[in-house]
């Protein structure tokens, strides 16, 4: 529930609200996204949390991290860290569960409720924190992927779940498919 004259604030953990879309078939139109939620509410700031490679290759997430920053969302990265595991298999780790918790305790003095798109069950100790505070917390992820990408806990402690496939028709757009050159420098021929 909603109140039009209440102030808002989202808080995206990125990779979290990425893996839950795509498991639902669809990818986040940011742009839409933002656009509903001031429609819900006083929007007064949309927080965007990723860890970025931080290296000379090409990120394939960059363009999104540039897009967000320029059109009224909050950016906030940070280096991820790159290791091989005891198989061998390079891995990269880059939460950002502190930086998101610390903004959003920050944030709630000036805020009537707070929107989390995370199902990361590592948040329930912030949503009560949250709700101490007189801050209404809505969370937003989804119990329809197998397995379902919300902790039962997380859920619970909300004052309110938005499933994210109730929000696809709003927010949603069709995943892109993988690019291939070839493919693509053969339409550009043809045209």
């Amino acid at each position: 529930m909603f109140y039009r004259d209440e102030r808002l604030a989202l808080f995206i953990d990125g990779s979290n609200l990425y893996a839950a879309a795509r498991a639902l078939g669809f990818d986040i139109d940011y742009k839409l996204l933002r656009q509903e939620f001031m429609r819900r509410g006083k929007l007064l700031r949309a927080f965007y949390y990723t860890a970025l490679l931080e290296n000379d290759e090409y990120s394939p997430i960059r363009p999104l991290v540039d897009w967000l920053h320029y059109n009224g969302f909050t950016m906030v990265t940070k280096p991820a860290k790159e290791f091989t595991d005891s198989m061998g298999r390079r891995k990269v780790k880059g939460n950002m569960d502190i930086e998101l918790a610390v903004d959003a305790m920050e944030i709630a003095p000036h805020v009537d409720h707070i929107v989390l798109f995370s199902g990361d069950g590592d948040f329930r100790p912030l949503v009560e924190a949250l709700q101490r505070k007189g801050v209404r917390v809505s969370v937003v992820s989804t119990i329809r992927s197998q397995p379902p990408m919300i902790a039962d806990d997380l859920r619970r402690q909300a004052d309110n779940f938005i499933e994210l496939e109730e929000l696809r028709e709003v927010i949603g757009r069709p995943p892109r498919e993988p690019r291939d050159d070839n493919a693509q420098a053969a339409e550009d021929i043809d045209a």
